[in-house]
């Protein structure tokens, strides 16, 4: 209701279907940078900062479209991916002095290509056809097996396995998912005490 009443929504230039239709593109061709995706395709003729506007405007649609999406998708039997991603802010030689987002993004640590980054981190679940299943977005201070459980426990996966990289080692995570009936397999595993 907040979305189809909202202000002036009647006087759009641009209808709502082709800002989605655009960000969805932009997604598809792996296009990270909005200023790119704009410079090559266009945004309908809008500014980039009405696009931004606009497309905020509409995440509470998206989210009910992904929801709908994720209900006609049949993950029985299936195995669920979770991992994290880093989402830099800027370059890493100006991580002590980026102001963007303060208090809210700060600085950690990619472990995959070490180096020290500031911005965020997006933690996803994904079935392993690649359907989104849930993220969150946190700082990127954030370790991954923090943001683990509540992840999976938000998404209520119908599979009972969950695969995981090094990030998610840890027997309290393993233990507390076990509880709710999941099994998180992770490299080194095996090594673990009481792990098969």
């Amino acid at each position: 209701s907040r979305l189809t009443h909202r202000r002036n929504a009647s006087l759009v230039k641009v209808p709502d279907y082709e800002i989605i239709a655009l960000l969805v593109w932009q997604s598809e061709e792996g296009i990270s940078s909005q200023r790119r995706f704009a410079r090559c395709w266009g945004l309908c003729g809008l500014s980039r900062s009405r696009f931004n506007r606009r497309a905020r405007a509409l995440l509470g649609i998206t989210a009910q479209i992904v929801n709908d999406l994720k209900s006609r998708v049949d993950l029985s039997d299936q195995y669920m991916i979770i991992d994290s991603l880093p989402m830099p802010l800027c370059q890493p030689i100006r991580n002590r002095r980026a102001k963007v987002f303060e208090g809210t993004a700060n600085i950690g640590y990619n472990s995959t290509k070490k180096f020290y980054y500031y911005g965020f981190k997006g933690h996803f679940a994904v079935s392993k056809d690649g359907y989104v299943l849930g993220y969150v977005i946190t700082k990127a201070s954030i370790h991954d097996a923090k943001e683990a459980e509540e992840l999976i426990l938000s998404t209520r996966p119908e599979g009972h396995f969950i695969l995981g990289d090094e990030g998610y080692i840890g027997e309290r995570l393993h233990d507390a998912l076990k509880i709710d009936g999941y099994i998180l397999w992770t490299p080194y595993r095996k090594n673990m005490k009481g792990a098969k």
